[in-house]
């Protein structure tokens, strides 16, 4: 029987102010990373910037997770993308293309009415090892 496994790697941020989650979870041959946001690990603190930067570091945030597990980005089979304005959809999704490549997962983009520490993204993943 498959067991669960917690994911635990300084190339994303801590959980957000010590909250009880992991960064991602394996079970079985399958990585459920947690949603991760445009936070800078080294500093746990928010980069700031427009919704291409932001959008850059959850997606390192996000393969930070991934590696660690024993996975990467091409491995991903779906993705939710939440949003705090829909309005920086066609740029997100240009930069979220280039990390997805040429056989992007399924996905969900949604806006919300709120994103911790006030930023403009966050996705959260499920891939396979």
């Amino acid at each position: 029987m498959a067991e669960k496994r917690a994911i635990r790697t300084d190339k994303a941020p801590k959980p957000f102010q010590g909250a009880p989650y992991s960064q991602g979870i394996v079970f079985g041959d399958l990585v459920f990373v947690s949603g991760q946001v445009a936070i800078d690990p080294a500093t746990n603190e928010p980069i700031g910037g427009d919704i291409e930067q932001q959008t850059e570091r959850t997606l390192e945030n996000v393969k930070g997770v991934l590696e660690e597990a024993g996975s990467s980005l091409d491995k991903v089979l779906k993705a939710s993308i939440f949003l705090a304005d829909f309005a920086d959809f066609p740029a997100m999704n240009e930069v979220y293309g280039r990390y997805m490549g040429d056989t992007p997962p399924a996905r969900a983009t949604v806006q919300v009415a709120g994103l911790p520490s006030g930023v403009k993204i966050e996705i959260e993943v499920v891939a396979h090892l």
